[in-house]
């Protein structure tokens, strides 16, 4: 595969990180070409639209995030193991993007496809499409836990669908809030949801 020019990744790293931290209709194609450094000639070289650099920028986003999904969802790990670091990871990161601009991102997919979804059919079906095979690797978290006994489920499916659900919508209320309490409390809520009893303090030295 042809390498990406410089300006190309630019750009899209630029619109993700700028439609993620305010949303997709207040950031302008000026805007962004502004702040990546790139002529807007350049822009229209790369891309059609807006439309089509989000939907090419969150698909970049998506491939940079999955090489790290695969990680912490290693077949060769504990599923509880798992599905701690998973939450560990959703935790750490929003509270990290919190620190860095003083809001909440919530889940970038989420928040563009709640956007757009009835406004642009090209972005909204990229986040269904993203959106799906995230999921994926909840259902996986999900079977192996049932598989070891450490869970009740006959629809493994189902749940990981109400669980992933869960997540987006904790994500959603804390970036609405503009509040880190949600996010905090989300492996508690995620272990009650699964049936699982929480994990034993530490022993003190």
């Amino acid at each position: 595969m042809k390498q990406e020019s410089a300006s190309k990744v630019k750009l899209l790293d630029t619109a993700i990180d700028m439609i993620w931290a305010s949303s997709y209709g207040s950031v302008s194609v000026d805007d962004i070409c502004a702040k990546a450094g790139v002529n807007k000639g350049s822009f229209y070289y790369f891309f059609k639209s807006k439309s089509d650099l989000a939907v090419a920028a969150f698909e970049r986003h998506w491939d940079l995030k999955r090489s790290l999904m695969d990680r912490i969802f290693s077949a060769q790990l504990p599923p509880l193991e798992r599905l701690e670091a998973y939450m560990n990871v959703i935790v750490e990161d929003q509270k990290a993007r919190f620190r860095a601009v003083g809001k909440m991102p919530g889940c970038p997919f989420c928040s563009l496809g709640s956007e757009l979804s009835t406004q642009d059919e090209k972005i909204r079906a990229k986040v269904e499409n993203i959106l799906s095979r995230q999921s994926k690797y909840i259902e996986s978290l999900v079977r192996d836990l049932a598989a070891e006994g450490l869970i009740e489920s006959s629809n493994h499916k189902e749940l990981a669908e109400e669980l992933f659900s869960y997540l987006g919508g904790v994500l959603m209320q804390a970036k609405i809030e503009n509040s880190v309490k949600h996010v905090e409390r989300l492996p508690h809520g995620v272990r009650r949801m699964l049936g699982l009893k929480e994990p034993a303090p530490a022993a003190a030295v």
